[in-house]
């Protein structure tokens, strides 16, 4: 139940809910606080004191707007509502000072700082601070951190304001950086000098606002106002997280998250945000033709005259990655099933319901996580699987929200209840411990990953989840892995019986960007895509595509809602657009797709799967509950046996094989005793 309080600020008066901080209430009447400590998404440290601001009829000083509320605040001598000034001489004063103070040690090296232009020090400095200081005695230095290959410290510019640390250990749950010392003493630093081992320290670079925190691959390679910036979508995960692409000329220079409070939030993890060095190496920038055994380069006219002949008259079949647009899995479904062949987008074999929308893509939303009382996790590792999904979770669990997990064991960052590691774990639960569990109605959300759904009993194991949801009145999330994936099942790119079935006796395999798929000796294969990957390397013929940050597409995440893909720069070489190199080939086969470009794909589109173009939303998803039959006694898998490897634009970068590499020494290497 909300407490209205009302309250003047600058001289005009709002109401807002008394819960909120001071430097909340400002910004809801459109005021500009400075603040260096704050961050809306962490705990109130309340120790850079820049947010300081006069409360009338207070105590004779100013106070830190971070860490007061509004219903601290008491009202004039006749009721009037309590009277805030934000721009006051007194609150001049105080910031002047406490810029002054800020600045005492921080060095001079504005123009080789890698955060000029966009730092919050300089900003803020010009903004409220004065133009010289009283200070004449030499500056401090403090030694900087190896943090490990992604942050670089250049910590003499530390302002100690603890974002990085309370970030590290609230929403990351590491407990590897910390502060220690008093007064001048007082510095950041990393236990026992140790680099982070997170999936989502990249954030923290976001977070410094001056110079300290910056990004390593990044550094010294281009300013701020020499980039391009696009607002797009990731497919590193299906989680579809809100990323800003910036290019400078043809290259990705860095990627950015996007505040989406639906998706992402604010943060993205350390793939998505490192993985676009993985863009530019061993690009298919030409096509190629398997002449005598050997893949020799080739005209679009010849590649494509290639395919086509191979394609005609004979079974075709279709295969769907993992990063593909839904326009390209769409015109693939399209071409192959014109030519009386199939498509299947389940290349990892998962047991997804066909157009049951309600089973493939779930009934609940990522929002519901924050309210949650309740999460059980089945055959998932959301930590390796989506980051800043398990982030959420870590947030749910923080706000007193209990976790069980069934499945193998692991570090997930929070504290759960294993209940198993397989199927009669979840037998059991829903036997005996449904109704235990939730005899005060507490508000479940039961998390279904892949892992659970790639065996032969998968079909089995989502019904007894679905169960499981119907018992306790709870909501079903479908964890995929794979980017394109619910899209695809949109679309109908599906066939009954799996991938075996849709490749069964096929001559022809069109391998639309599918690199974790084993083909087998025999058939002729067509592979469109971006890297010289696995795929690439059993094709007979090479179509070069886009990437996800080169091409318009839209991408349906984990929970169902379409999103905009938007390009930030071009394909190397003579690398097409997919869809065009679809329609191109359609033409080819005397099949031709009925579009010429892609607003009347999508026009297409629309027409046959009409919740496609309610951008942004995730609508109600319907679909009848699956009938029981008899799981399996085998123990649940996770399915991530590398994060930073899993698809071919990752597996191209130096970056995740560093990052990779670092992983496996800390597993197997020898401690200090040994």
């Amino acid at each position: 139940m909300s407490d209205l309080r009302k309250i003047n600020i600058d001289g005009t008066e709002i109401e807002v809910d008394g819960a909120m901080t001071l430097i909340q209430a400002c910004e809801e009447a459109g005021v500009e606080i400075p603040r260096f400590c704050y961050h809306e998404r962490l705990s109130i440290a309340g120790n850079c004191r820049m947010c300081l601001v006069e409360v009338v009829g207070g105590p004779p000083k100013p106070a830190a707007s971070c860490a007061m509320q509004v219903r601290d605040l008491r009202p004039g001598p006749e009721g009037q509502a309590p009277q805030v000034k934000t721009n006051s001489p007194m609150v001049k004063k105080a910031r002047e000072g406490v810029m002054e103070f800020m600045l005492i040690n921080h060095p001079l090296d504005c123009p080789i700082c890698d955060q000029g232009g966009e730092c919050d020090l300089q900003d803020q400095a010009m903004a409220y601070g004065i133009s010289d200081s009283r200070f004449k005695e030499a500056k401090r230095a403090v030694d900087d951190l190896d943090l490990g290959p992604l942050v670089s410290t250049t910590m003499t510019r530390c302002i100690s304001c603890t974002r990085c640390v309370r970030f590290t250990s609230e929403v990351a749950g590491i407990t590897q950086m910390g502060q220690t010392g008093r007064g001048e003493d007082a510095e950041i630093t990393s236990y026992l000098n140790q680099t982070l081992q997170s999936n989502l320290q990249g954030n923290i670079i976001d977070l410094c606002p001056v110079g300290a925190l910056t990004s390593k691959p990044y550094a010294f390679t281009a300013r701020p106002w020499e980039l391009t910036k696009t607002e797009t979508i990731d497919v590193m995960d299906a989680l579809g997280s809100n990323i800003r692409v910036d290019t400078k000329g043809r290259e990705v220079m860095r990627i950015l998250p996007r505040n989406h409070d639906g998706v992402n939030e604010e943060w993205i993890s350390d793939k998505t945000r490192f993985v676009w060095d993985g863009l530019r190496r061993q690009r298919l920038d030409r096509p190629y033709v398997r002449v005598d055994g050997r893949l020799k380069p080739a005209t679009w006219p010849e590649a494509l005259s290639a395919a086509a002949t191979a394609m005609k008259g004979r079974k075709v079949a279709g295969l769907i990655g993992d990063l593909a647009p839904v326009e390209a899995a769409f015109a693939l479904k399209q071409l192959v099933e014109g030519l009386g062949g199939k498509v299947e987008c389940r290349t990892d074999n998962a047991r997804l319901p066909i157009g049951n929308r309600a089973g493939y893509a779930g009934t609940a939303s990522i929002e519901d996580l924050d309210d949650a009382e309740m999460i059980l996790l089945i055959g998932t590792n959301p930590r390796d699987e989506a980051p800043v999904l398990n982030a959420r979770i870590r947030k749910a669990w923080s706000n007193g929200a209990e976790v069980a997990l069934i499945g193998p064991a692991a570090d997930l960052t929070y504290d759960y209840y294993h209940a198993g590691t397989g199927r009669d774990a979840l037998t059991d639960m829903i036997a005996k411990g449904v109704s235990d569990e939730t005899r005060d109605n507490k508000k479940t959300v039961i998390i279904l990953g892949q892992g659970a759904l790639r065996e032969a009993d998968g079909l089995a194991v989502m019904a007894a989840a679905q169960k499981m949801a119907e018992l306790s009145g709870s909501k079903l999330m479908v964890l995929h892995t794979a980017a394109s994936r619910v899209g695809a099942m949109d679309v109908g790119a599906v066939t009954e019986g799996g991938m075996a079935a849709a490749i069964d006796g096929a001559e022809v395999i069109y391998n639309l960007g599918a690199d974790e798929v084993e083909i087998d000796a025999g058939a002729f294969v067509i592979y469109q895509g971006s890297h010289g990957d696995r795929g690439a390397h059993r094709a007979d013929v090479i179509l070069p595509a886009a990437t996800y940050t080169e091409e318009n597409g839209l991408f349906v995440n984990t929970e169902g809602r379409p999103q905009l893909a938007l390009r930030a720069s071009f394909a190397p070489g003579e690398a097409k657009e997919n869809w065009a190199i679809l329609r191109a080939l359609s033409a080819e086969v005397d099949a031709k797709l009925g579009y010429d470009s892609l607003a009347q794909l999508r026009q297409a589109l629309i027409a046959e799967v009409p919740h496609l173009a309610k951008i942004d939303e995730v609508v109600e998803k319907t679909g009848e509950a699956l009938q029981q039959d008899k799981l399996g006694d085998a123990d649940f898998l996770n399915v991530i046996k590398d994060f930073y490897l899993t698809n071919p634009i990752a597996r191209a970068s130096q970056l995740m094989a560093e990052l990779s590499a670092g992983v496996k020494t800390r597993e197997t290497g020898a401690m200090a005793a040994e």
